[in-house]
């Protein structure tokens, strides 16, 4: 199959099909739970896709656009953070239950991709975050560490065509959450992911070069009032960082 057929829907209809069978969508659509039970019963599935996603070449990944270049890493991840849980499933009740005292799940290298084996980390802070070529903060709504705090698992694969409006519904997603998001008064109570990679939302996506600037390129979905908004364009809008849950985001 050439190349640029593989960046698309071909590449990614295995993913496509678990996802949309086991991701639920919970808390009225702002987020969602994953029925890993259902998920091992299809894991020969989700390997044949992790072994579809080992066989591109660093060279075809390179001859792909950007936006099908990431598709592709955020499917990775989160298809590699399944199989990761799977191992240990259903003796497991956080993605962290995989670490050890001194070491971390995310640190993990287990993963054949592009020519050499990696970790989840090197997935999201090399390849994405550190390689200069996406500068798109949104990734973090779209990455998926099997956690409740975490932003939603879409229920579809990543696909380069749809890439954009994917990557602006899940912010909006997360951001009307108001379980990990939310104003009030004069200040806004958000997710720990904020402040992890707060020097993610200052690099200049689409003119932000603040945590409250990118906020105010979604006022609705977070709820802001008039009073709030003006709060934030003066960056006087106190910013409060809650609390992380990193229970599995199973179903329940």
């Amino acid at each position: 199959m050439p190349a640029v057929v593989q960046t698309g829907q071909a590449l990614h209809q295995q993913w496509q099909a678990l996802v949309s069978q086991h991701v639920k969508p919970i808390n009225h659509g702002s987020s969602s739970a994953v029925d890993y039970a259902a998920m091992q019963q299809q894991r020969t599935q989700l390997q044949s896709y992790l072994k579809q996603l080992s066989s591109i070449s660093q060279t075809q990944f390179d001859a792909w656009n950007k936006a099908s270049q990431l598709a592709f890493l955020i499917n990775a991840y989160n298809a590699w953070t399944v199989e990761l849980i799977l191992t240990k499933y259903p003796d497991i009740e956080s993605i962290k239950d995989l670490g050890g005292l001194f070491s971390s799940p995310w640190d993990k290298s287990v993963i054949p991709l592009l020519g050499k084996t990696r970790s989840l980390n090197d997935i999201e802070h090399k390849l994405i975050r550190g390689s200069d070529r996406y500068n798109d903060p949104r990734i973090h709504f779209a990455v998926n560490c099997a956690s409740i705090g975490c932003p939603a698992l879409l229920e579809e694969a990543y696909t380069g065509a749809k890439l954009e409006q994917q990557l602006d519904a899940q912010t909006k997603r997360f951001l009307a959450d108001t379980s990990r998001n939310y104003a009030k008064g004069d200040t806004v109570y958000l997710s720990a992911i904020f402040k992890w990679y707060g020097d993610d939302f200052t690099q200049g996506f689409a003119g932000a070069d603040s945590v409250e600037a990118f906020l105010l390129l979604y006022p609705n979905a977070l709820q802001l009032n008039a009073e709030q908004q003006a709060a934030a364009k003066k960056q006087q809008l106190d910013i409060d960082f809650l609390d992380y849950n990193w229970s599995l985001n199973a179903v329940r």
